[in-house]
């Protein structure tokens, strides 16, 4: 899979440390000229539905289980590979001092029809929604989140890079 991008946030090195790494994987999916995207209140953001693969399953089984329970989304087919972002950031658990992040990023083809998201107690709390955005409203609210606001978490700058080269992409 094509690599994207390495971020390293401010604040670390990756020279030292104990370093986790976390494998993720997020899709990418489409419908007439609007890109499925979960909304997130308590950062006021948009991000790719999607999330951490289990010990137990692929990068694909764990990126369809991630849809279904985000979005509800049904009959879910992977598609081409977008490709991989990378990040260091730091990590507030005991087991590592740093976390890498690895996104593997997919298309993905669904049934139009959202059936019931099965969210984690966490994002109810956080105000996850699935909500169906035109591409540059997402990335233009991002953006003015990034700019404007304090309460934006670590994702963000994941998410609207990953936007924009979806964009750049479509054009």
């Amino acid at each position: 899979m094509q690599k994207l991008k390495t971020l390293v946030h401010a604040g670390i090195s990756i020279e030292s440390g104990e370093i986790m790494t976390r494998l993720t994987a997020r899709a990418i999916v489409f419908h007439a000229d609007k890109i499925l995207l979960m909304y997130t209140a308590r950062y006021d953001d948009f991000s790719l539905p999607g999330g951490g693969v289990d010990a137990h399953e692929t990068i694909e089984q764990g990126l369809v289980r991630e849809l279904r329970e985000e979005t509800g989304a049904q009959h879910i087919s992977i598609g081409k590979a977008f490709g991989l972002y990378e990040e260091y950031r730091p990590w507030y658990k005991d087991d590592a001092d740093i976390i890498h992040i690895k996104s593997y990023c997919y298309f993905c083809d669904i049934a139009q029809e959202l059936g019931v998201a099965t969210l984690e107690s966490y994002e109810i709390q956080n105000g996850m929604q699935a909500k169906w955005v035109k591409i540059q409203d997402a990335i233009e609210h991002n953006e003015r989140t990034l700019a404007n606001s304090e309460k934006q978490g670590l994702s963000i700058i994941r998410e609207t890079f990953l936007l924009k080269e979806i964009a750049k992409q479509l054009n």
